[in-house]
């Protein structure tokens, strides 16, 4: 019987042991299970359903747990349906002896599925982590995700938030702004608690093919942080596409830019899903960069090509806040030659701040307004630092440019949006000018008055500006200034130079009010110039003891000699009355009266004009300004040798048209001279030789005019009452 009772034992003993053997190796398949895992998983959410197949049941003997598996489970959630691979769990053995049914956890493996799908199913079971996952849902336009996912229960059933979640994206697709898209996204991710890591990352913009090796996602309660690094390989981007990026700078054309990049971020999205806070360092490899524009700056670079050509630059930018700063240095190419370049740009607060440096190396540079031109062979260095704030009235704090011993330096040198001059603490200059002149003068404000004072100053090409350019006033004064001159030296021209030149000038409204300057040659003769405003009208007085160094600016007077000039005017409104003399002085060279003497057969003034010149006693010109008409009302000039009287009209830049009479001397006397009784007076009994006068005609563009001449044997009453005047007054 005992035997009997021991077998029986050990009968029942090695069926228990197939059986948990077989249930612990191979399992059951039952549908006991399928509405305990489906109440337990519209616990997670009272929308989630989910069919099931036959549930397999093994048993970990040695945990007290079974773990069960269904195949080829579907999710159904809001009516939509999720494909997955299967559903494992785990069930404690004790609660399974005691009637509790509780899942300890719940593993998830999905199929290929859409993102939009798996993102709203991740969103439903995670109550506390929803910010990056709806910023992700509203972008994504598609792609495919595998996933494992990971939930857990306590004793009571309950969802944990430790859940897990790891997989892979592939063929994903996001739209941004602009309509533009990230396409060809794929990266394996890792998400547990409130933390989503995204590795392997890969996507195209543009056509550019960008790679990540890590971004990391967590929620921290009041906000979402996003942190990583992006690279991008060497690109081209096409010039459609940097023209829709760079559409606010409507005068630069971007195109052919090649370049690879570096990027760290970090981005702070709070709450109500706005950016809070974020970190952006970025590091650029510009190969190169073609820049076209339509900003004319051929006065200064005389040699400037069409486009700007950036080559090799290394920049490095960083946004943080609301600041940021973009550093850098390269190849720049605007002329003939590579010149270099250095770059800094901060912004804080409302302010950028910024720090250039330019190198142009054997490149020509022209101040066409301090008459200075750089040597081809030479290195210019240019240095700027300033800032610009929010009320755009941009400082430059320091302006430096250096040519070998060529200095000139500029200190606080504040614009206004429009750019115009609204303070100038000081300027060196130190140069030597394409004249080969040395200047060495400076400018310091003071308050409301610039102080300009040196030892020289090569005042020749401002002179030919004031004559033969178009003078109006420019609008380049913020406020009104006064300035106070003390010069040492100032050359009017190559030859001539004034000394001590002292005056004062007041600058009201962009306009010149009131000037008063005067100097003396080195032999003491003397030259002043003033301007006097009164009565809404403007006098100029100008007189030079020595007229020759104005008068060598016209070109087409030659050989002039000796002289002194008076200059007045009076402009009232837009019309400028003028009037100029000049006296006691010699011509040796005049083309145009060369001319009109040969046709003439006036030979012998001719010759004498040639040689040792035709003496003038006095010169004296009427004519009024209005905008860019010169109408002569009298030229009357009158020597030992011959007169002259002319009127007409020059168009600027357009028509000469002059019309005048030329007479001898002995011509003049002889005419005078049959005057009864007044003749005897002026010129007593000298007789004539015969020699006849000319009316003369001067017209045409004035690089091509033409002259006619026609004798005449009878003077004109005004000719002869002119000349009558100037010699009573002799």
């Amino acid at each position: 019987m005992t035997k009997f009772i021991l077998k029986l034992f050990a009968l029942i003993f090695l069926l228990i042991l197939i059986f948990v053997g077989y249930f612990s190796l191979v399992g059951f398949e039952t549908k006991s299970f399928n509405n305990q895992i489906k109440e337990n998983l519209k616990k997670i959410d009272t929308e989630l359903d989910v069919k099931l197949n036959d549930v397999k049941i093994i048993l970990d003997l040695f945990n007290l747990k079974i773990n069960t598996k269904t195949l080829g489970p579907i999710i159904l959630y809001n009516n939509k349906s999720i494909d997955l691979e299967f559903i494992k769990s785990e069930i404690s053995l004790l609660n399974l002896l005691t009637n509790k049914f509780k899942l300890s956890n719940l593993f998830v493996s999905t199929k290929s599925i859409k993102l939009k799908e798996v993102i709203r199913f991740y969103r439903s079971i995670n109550k506390n982590n929803k910010t990056e996952l709806f910023i992700l849902e509203n972008f994504i336009n598609k792609g495919y995700l595998i996933a494992d996912i990971v939930i857990n229960f306590d004793d009571q059933g309950k969802l944990k938030d430790n859940f897990k979640i790891n997989g892979l994206v592939r063929d994903g697709s996001l739209n941004i702004l602009n309509k533009q898209k990230i396409e060809k996204i794929n990266f394996i991710f890792e998400s547990e608690n409130k933390k989503l890591n995204l590795n392997d990352i890969r996507w195209s913009y543009s056509n550019i093919n960008f790679t990540s090796e890590k971004v990391e996602i967590e929620n921290k309660n009041n906000f979402t942080e996003i942190k990583g690094k992006i690279n991008s390989n060497k690109v081209s981007l096409s010039e459609e596409f940097l023209k829709n990026s760079w559409d606010p700078f409507s005068k630069l054309n971007f195109k052919n830019l090649k370049f690879s990049s570096e990027n760290k971020f970090l981005i702070k999205i709070n709450n109500k899903f706005k950016v809070s806070d974020y970190e952006i360092k970025s590091s650029f490899d510009i190969d190169e960069l073609l820049i076209n524009y339509d900003i004319n700056l051929k006065e200064i670079f005389p040699n400037l090509k069409s486009e700007i050509s950036l080559k090799d630059h290394q920049t490095e930018i960083t946004f943080k806040g609301n600041n940021f700063s973009l550093e850098g240095n390269g190849k720049l190419l605007i002329q003939k030659n590579f010149d270099k370049a250095y770059y800094k740009i901060e912004k804080k607060g409302d302010e950028y701040l910024f720090d250039t440096n330019l190198e142009f190396m054997k490149n020509p540079i022209n101040l066409n307004f301090l008459n200075y031109k750089s040597d081809d062979n030479s290195t210019v260095i240019l240095k700027l630092d300033g800032k610009f704030d929010k009320n755009k009235t941009l400082n430059l704090e320091n302006i430096r440019f250096e040519n070998n011993s060529d200095l000139i330096v500029l200190r606080n040198f504040e614009l206004t949006n429009d750019l115009k001059i609204s303070g100038l603490k000081s300027v060196l200059f130190n140069y030597t000018d394409t004249q080969n002149k040395k200047n060495n003068f400076q400018i310091k404000q003071d308050g409301e008055k610039f102080i300009i004072s040196g030892k020289i100053f090569n005042a020749s090409k401002l002179i030919e500006d004031l004559i033969f350019e178009d003078t109006k006033n420019n609008n380049i004064f913020e406020k009104n200034f006064s300035f106070q001159i003390d010069l040492d030296e100032v050359y009017l021209h190559d030859e001539y130079a004034v000394y001590g030149l002292i005056g004062n000038l007041n600058l009201v409204n962009n306009e010149i009010i009131n000037v008063k300057m005067n100097a003396n040659f080195d032999d003491n003769e003397r030259v002043y110039f003033t301007l006097i405003n009164k009565n809404n009208q403007k006098v100029t007085t100008f007189y030079s003891d020595q007229a020759k160094p104005f008068v060598k600016k016209f070109n087409f007077i030659k050989g002039f000699e000796k002289g002194s000039l008076d200059f007045y005017s009076v402009k009232s409104e837009d019309i400028t009355n003028s009037k100029l003399k000049i006296y006691d002085f010699n011509l040796k060279e005049l083309p145009a009266l060369t001319k009109i003497l040969t046709l003439a057969s006036l030979q012998g003034i001719a010759d004498i004009l040639s040689g040792e010149g035709i003496g003038f006693s006095e010169f004296e010109m009427n004519f009024q300004n209005k905008d860019k008409l010169m109408t002569i009302d009298e030229i009357y000039a009158i020597g030992p040798a011959i007169s002259i009287l002319m009127e007409g009209y020059i168009e600027k830049n357009k028509l000469v048209s002059l019309k005048g009479t030329l007479v001898p001397a002995t011509t003049i006397n002889k005419v005078i001279g049959s005057i009864p009784i007044l003749g005897n007076i002026l010129v007593g009994k000298k007789t004539g030789e015969g020699v006849f006068g000319v009316s003369f005609k001067i017209k045409g563009p004035p690089k091509k005019l033409e002259t006619t001449v026609n004798p005449i044997k009878t003077l004109t009453p005004r000719f002869i009452t002119r000349t009558l005047e100037k010699i009573k007054k002799n």
